[in-house]
């Protein structure tokens, strides 16, 4: 059964329907590097806006575990429902309402990654994929995630890993993290159409990182004039509970 979720803090209404799926995004490094809005644009369909926080444009690098990812009124499937992926995204909005836009998404489900494109238009291909979680102790709010991503198409890969650093702590609001964290929409363009889809899940708690990247081919794949391999900003989250309803045609 899944549970419900508060939604007073997301700043824009929900749909009144039930959502469509249910998952887990867990064990999350947010790298993120800011980057020329007239080179981003290449990457953004019409009708989408690029969303600026003080007149500045970011790209992030997310590595990362889906769980559980089912439909709202069935089990998780051992196998299939719990997988890696690394994602590429940047930050958009329509009609005042601000939403994540993935330039790529990598992950070791050939489910997902057949299914995904054909029915949400969402970018997705499959890569071999690792990623680990090593905890220190005694210390609750220290650790290293480890993560390793190959796309088997081509070899575009991501490798490296992060070490956990500070309290947990949430956004405040106005800040850069609140910008980057707080999105509970994403666009994509399926079969010629914008699309957005809604996600649900509390508020992001997160921690200062650090990062030590071996490859990163998957972010430099797109070209946005940035070191990737020195992400400016560097974040970590032990990650949220999500709801997510399924896509509808965005009108332009």
């Amino acid at each position: 059964m899944a549970r419900s979720i508060d939604r007073s803090h997301v700043p824009f209404p929900m749909p009144n329907r039930k959502h469509a799926l249910v998952q887990e995004w867990r064990n999350l490094t947010f790298m993120h590097w800011e980057v020329d809005k007239e080179t981003l644009a290449k990457h953004i369909p019409e009708g989408l806006e690029i969303d600026l926080f003080e007149g500045k444009a970011y790209v992030g690098t997310i590595p990362f575990e889906m769980r559980n990812v089912r439909p709202r009124l069935l089990p998780a499937v051992p196998g299939i429902s719990t997988f890696p992926e690394f994602n590429v995204r940047t930050y958009v909005k329509r009609d005042n309402v601000p939403g994540i836009l993935f330039l790529t998404l990598e992950a070791q489900s050939k489910i997902t990654c057949w299914h995904a494109p054909r029915k949400y238009g969402l970018p997705y291909r499959y890569a071999k994929c690792h990623l680990s979680f090593q905890k220190k102790q005694p210390e609750v709010h220290e650790g290293m995630y480890y993560w390793k991503s190959k796309r088997t198409s081509d070899g575009v890969s991501l490798e490296g890993k992060c070490s956990l650093k500070g309290n947990v702590r949430q956004a405040e609001k106005n800040s850069l993290e609140y910008f980057l964290f707080e999105r509970y929409s994403l666009y994509t363009e399926h079969r010629g159409k914008l699309h957005m889809a809604y996600t649900l899940h509390e508020p992001w708690t997160y921690q200062d990182a650090e990062v030590s990247i071996s490859e990163n081919s998957l972010t430099k794949s797109f070209d946005l004039g940035i070191d990737v391999m020195k992400p400016e900003y560097v974040h970590a989250s032990s990650g949220v509970y999500v709801h997510t309803w399924s896509i509808e045609e965005v009108k332009r």
